[in-house]
């Protein structure tokens, strides 16, 4: 287990792990989360600026979530998510689009309501198969310091 302690700043670290996603996906995830027509429809989706079907930002985000949590070797002593801040989308994720993810830790504090706790942010960054920057976003987590003694 990795505590508040054991994080710095600066690592970079990337997943292995990779999510190619399709039209029906896009579709799915859209239909129950963020039914806008060009998420869902083909036609629709072509009369657009980018003109075929994309996946949602939330989407896009919830991919890049699951695929955060296959980048550690250990698991983060991790509390709850604080939220999420800065958060763009570059480029739109188009169905047959492999994404990938890094996540680097930017910042981290000690909580100063909580002695045996710290604040940790990390800038998630998911790209597609091609390296272009489809989302990036900041993530800060409340994590727990290493219990005295170990």
């Amino acid at each position: 287990m990795q505590f508040f302690d054991d994080l710095q700043t600066g690592v970079i670290q990337s997943c292995d792990a990779r999510h190619t996603v399709s039209a029906e996906e896009i579709r799915d995830f859209a239909s129950q989360w963020d039914p806008m027509p060009f998420h869902l429809d083909e036609q629709a989706a072509s009369q657009t600026p980018v003109g075929a079907l994309f996946a949602s930002g939330l989407h896009t985000i919830a991919i890049g979530i699951r695929l955060s949590h296959r980048l550690m070797d250990e698991p983060v002593a991790a509390i709850a998510g604080l939220g999420w801040t800065d958060v763009r989308f570059p480029q739109p994720v188009l169905a047959g689009d492999t994404l990938s993810m890094t996540s680097e830790l930017v910042d981290k504090r000690e909580s100063r309501s909580k002695p045996d706790r710290g604040i940790i942010t990390a800038l998630n960054r998911v790209y597609n198969q091609r390296g272009e920057l489809v989302a990036e976003y900041k993530i800060s987590t409340l994590v727990l310091k290493r219990p005295a003694g170990d």
